[in-house]
C-alpha cells in the first residue's frame, strides 16, 4: 500500500515498460511512478495507477526502461570548452604544456559559466541528473546549474599555486566557503571540499581541509594515485605513497571520494576499505591519458564503494556515463579473467546508487523509491539496433547509447522531453562554444 500522502493526486504519472529497481536488482514490468512536489509518492502497476490517479501530466512510455538519473561522480564541467584540445598526450605533458597555459589565459567566471552550461546540456541529454564537480569559480558553475535545472555537488577547490581565481590555499577556501553560504538554500546545489591532489596540496592545506570537513560535514573530493609518475615523485618528495600520507594527515574516511585510484597496491586497497573511502572510477579518461586500468574488481571484493565518473570533456572527450558503464564492465572482465565481474546490474548501481552514497545523498537520490526525489531517466528500447531484447539491463549497459535517452526529470521537473532540452537555449550554447573556441585557438596559435 502507498503512504497516506501518496493518495493525493500526483503532479506526474510516468508509465514505463520496465522500471529498474537498483536497490533490489529487479525489474518491475508495466509499472508507473507517481510524482508529487518533486518526490516519488507511489510505485505501482500501471493498470492500478490508471484507476487510482488522475495526474496533471500523464506520460506514457510503453517501450521504455525507466532508471534512476545517472550520477557523474567526477568531472570538471567547465573544461567542456577545451574538448579535444591537445589530445593524445601523456597526463603530465597534457596538463603542464597545454591545459594549464590555456587556463591561465582564459579561465574566468564567464568561461566557467558558459562551459558548465555546455556540460549540463550534454549530461542531461545523456541521462545524467547529478554531477560532482571540481573547478575554479564554483559560483559561476552554481549559476549554470541553477539555470539548466541539474543537480550538482560543486567542489571548493584548493591548490597550492595561484590561478586567475585565487592566490593561495586560504584564498581558495575563503572564497569557496563564501560561495557555499551564498547557495545554501538551493536544494539542488551542494558543496564538497576539493583539494586537487596530494602532489598539488601541502600538509598545512590538508590539515585545514580536514578541520573544515569535520566542522561543515562536507565530502572531500580529490585525485589519488592516477599515474605511476605521480607516485614516484610523491615518494621522492614525502617518502611515502599519497594514500599513506593522507591517512597520516587524517584525510581518509567515509567522507573521502578518491578519483581514479589506478595504481594502488594491496596495502592501499586495505587502507581505503578500512576507512570506508569511496572511489570515482573514470575508465575512459584513464585509458585516453594512458594512466592505466584501476583494479575495480579487487575494490568491490573488499567492500569499497565505487561510483563512475566521466572526468572532464578535455580528457575523455564525452560526458557519457552509459559509455562508462559499458567500459567499466568490459575492463573488469578482461583484467580479472572472470566474465561475471561487474555484471550489468552492478554497473548500473555504480552509475546511480553508489555515486549517491559517495556524495552522502543516498537517502534522496540514486534509486527509484517512494519518498526519494524524482531524478529519473527514460531509455527508449524500441530502436531496431536494440532488437531483440531479452534482458533490458544488459541492453542498457552493452547496447544502448545516449541517443536512446528520451526523457529526463530532475526533482520531478522534465529537463529533456522526447530528446529535446526543455530549459536550455541550444543555439546560444553553440554560439558561446564557437566564441571560446576562436579565443583559445587564437591564443594558442592553433591552425585548423
Amino acid at each position: 500500500m502507498p503512504e497516506a500522502h501518496a493518495l493525493r493526486q500526483p503532479d506526474t504519472l510516468i508509465h514505463a515498460r520496465w522500471i529498474a529497481d537498483v536497490d533490489t536488482c529487479t525489474l518491475l514490468a508495466q509499472h508507473a511512478v507517481a510524482v508529487r512536489a518533486g518526490r516519488i509518492v507511489d510505485i505501482l502497476p500501471s493498470a492500478l495507477a490508471r484507476e487510482r490517479y488522475t495526474p496533471h501530466d500523464n506520460v506514457e512510455l510503453g517501450t521504455h526502461l525507466l532508471i534512476p538519473g545517472l550520477i557523474n561522480l567526477h568531472t570538471h564541467a567547465a573544461m567542456s570548452l577545451m574538448r579535444g584540445l591537445a589530445d593524445d598526450l601523456p597526463l603530465k605533458t597534457w596538463l603542464e604544456q597545454h591545459i594549464w597555459p590555456a587556463e591561465a589565459t582564459h579561465v574566468s567566471s564567464q568561461f566557467v559559466r558558459d562551459g558548465t552550461r555546455l556540460a549540463c546540456a550534454e549530461m542531461l541529454k545523456s541521462g545524467i541528473t547529478c554531477f560532482n564537480d571540481m573547478y575554479f569559480f564554483p559560483d559561476a558553475a552554481a549559476a549554470a546549474v541553477a539555470e539548466t535545472g541539474m543537480r550538482a555537488v560543486l567542489g571548493i577547490i584548493a591548490i597550492d599555486f595561484p590561478s586567475r581565481y585565487a592566490s593561495d590555499i586560504e584564498d581558495y577556501l575563503t572564497k569557496g566557503l563564501a560561495i557555499c553560504e551564498r547557495w545554501q538554500h538551493d536544494p539542488r546545489i551542494h558543496f564538497s571540499l576539493a583539494p586537487h591532489a596530494p602532489y598539488t596540496v601541502g600538509d598545512s592545506g590538508f590539515e585545514r581541509i580536514r578541520t573544515l570537513a569535520a566542522q561543515l560535514e562536507l565530502p572531500i573530493h580529490l585525485h589519488i594515485h592516477e599515474t605511476r609518475e605521480e607516485l614516484e615523485s610523491h615518494r621522492a618528495r614525502y617518502g611515502c605513497s599519497p594514500l599513506y600520507r593522507l591517512e597520516r594527515l587524517g584525510l581518509l574516511g567515509p567522507q573521502t571520494i578518491g578519483v581514479h585510484g589506478v595504481h594502488v597496491d594491496a596495502a592501499d586497497l586495505e587502507r581505503l576499505a578500512r576507512h570506508g573511502c569511496h572511489i570515482a572510477h573514470c575508465p575512459t579518461s584513464n585509458l585516453k591519458l594512458a594512466s592505466g586500468i584501476a583494479p575495480i574488481t579487487a575494490m568491490l571484493e573488499l567492500g569499497i564503494n565505487v561510483g563512475l565518473g566521466s572526468d572532464g570533456a578535455a580528457s575523455n572527450n564525452r560526458l557519457d556515463l552509459l559509455q562508462e558503464m559499458r567500459l567499466a564492465s568490459l575492463l573488469a572482465k578482461g583484467v580479472s579473467g572472470h566474465a561475471d565481474s561487474i555484471p550489468a546490474w552492478e554497473a548500473l548501481r555504480m552509475a546511480t546508487l553508489h555515486g549517491a552514497k559517495a556524495l552522502g545523498l543516498e537517502t534522496e537520490i540514486g534509486s527509484i523509491r517512494i519518498g526519494k526525489l524524482a531524478d529519473l531517466c527514460a531509455i527508449d528500447m524500441e530502436r531496431l539496433e536494440l532488437a531483440p531484447c531479452f534482458d533490458p539491463i544488459s541492453h542498457l549497459v552493452h547496447c544502448v547509447s545516449r541517443d536512446d535517452v528520451s526523457h529526463v526529470w530532475v526533482e520531478g521537473k522534465c529537463c529533456v522531453s522526447d530528446r529535446i532540452l526543455t530549459q536550455i537555449d541550444v543555439a546560444s550554447l553553440k554560439n558561446s562554444a564557437r566564441l571560446w573556441q576562436n579565443r583559445i585557438r587564437s591564443s594558442l596559435k592553433i591552425v585548423s
